[in-house]
């Protein structure tokens, strides 16, 4: 779907009584909110669109995508118990800003103990370890976002 169809559609949306759409077609999907009179805790309207199908090496934008600093190497084997993230969401170590993280390397921990929260959906969600130990390496960066079934934490 070609730039100018998009604004086309996203005016139409903006001056009629409409307040969703979403359209398929070969190139991709597109799906527009109309924002109003929403509640304050409601996000912003989102408009979704997808790239399309086939670009150019010369007319592809560069785009960064960081690592996760802490990350363990697809190639290195990991020993000990891994604690994975449950869910797609951010990776706290503590349960407020200025509060202590939960665990430290070197900490020990029973199964149940509390490691990290998770937020997803505006719900804070604590990861607990099923295995007692000590902790030896944390795999996530405070405040970065983690992946389902990522590894966060290493206990021996």
């Amino acid at each position: 779907m070609d730039l100018r169809k998009l604004k086309t559609l996203i005016d139409l949306i903006s001056e009629s009584n409409v307040s969703e759409l979403e359209i398929t077609e070969a190139e991709g999907k597109v799906r527009i909110v109309k924002g109003g009179a929403a509640p304050a805790a409601m996000p912003a309207p989102v408009v979704y669109a997808a790239a399309p199908a086939l670009q150019t090496a010369a007319a592809a934008p560069a785009i960064n995508v960081p690592a996760p600093a802490a990350a363990a190497p697809a190639d290195e084997k990991i020993k000990g118990f891994v604690v994975k993230s449950p869910m797609v969401g951010t990776f706290y170590r503590s349960a407020s800003p200025g509060a202590e993280p939960f665990v430290e390397v070197g900490a020990q921990v029973k199964a149940g103990d509390t490691l990290c929260i998770v937020e997803a959906m505006k719900i804070l969600n604590e990861i607990n370890t099923e295995q007692a130990g000590s902790v030896t390496r944390i795999l996530a960066e405070n405040g970065q976002p983690v992946e389902y079934g990522q590894p966060l934490f290493v206990i021996e």
